[in-house]
């Protein structure tokens, strides 16, 4: 009986930094894909002198080969959702987007603060939508 209650204590205690930890991951992972995204799109405007044409969840814009993570780009994130790029759509010009993400809001306050402002109705990073979290390229 002593055993089982020594191994619930310890579950209790490790489950919540468990959390804590793949949390943190996710959210490193999403960060950093976001910047190797936004680094392609950017190299491709400046070759192309424009940005791709508007491609839907998952589908990897017409002309974004060579070093792009095509596999990350068609699988979903790790908080959901797909990723989708936005030419000329919900008010800006250019955004690499996560489309029907599973993250609740303050999950995607402290990603946005790895890359922006912290703020998800303001700065680069925002929530567009109630399914749409964008990281905007050009406004």
């Amino acid at each position: 009986m002593i055993v089982v209650v020594i191994v619930g204590l310890l579950a209790a205690l490790a489950i919540p930094a468990f959390l804590r930890v793949q949390r943190a991951s996710q959210n490193s992972r999403v960060a950093s894909d976001f910047r190797v995204f936004a680094q392609a799109f950017e190299n491709y405007a400046a070759e192309y002198a424009t940005w791709p044409p508007n491609a839907g969840a998952g589908v990897v814009p017409a002309g974004m080969t060579g070093t792009f993570k095509v596999g990350v780009w068609r699988a979903n994130t790790s908080i959901g959702g797909r990723w989708n790029w936005d030419y000329n759509a919900f008010g800006f010009v250019a955004g690499i987007s996560i489309q029907n993400f599973t993250a609740d809001d303050t999950q995607l306050a402290e990603i946005d603060a790895k890359l922006d402002d912290g703020d998800l109705t303001t700065g680069l990073l925002r929530k567009t939508q109630a399914n749409r979290f964008t990281y905007i390229l050009e406004q």
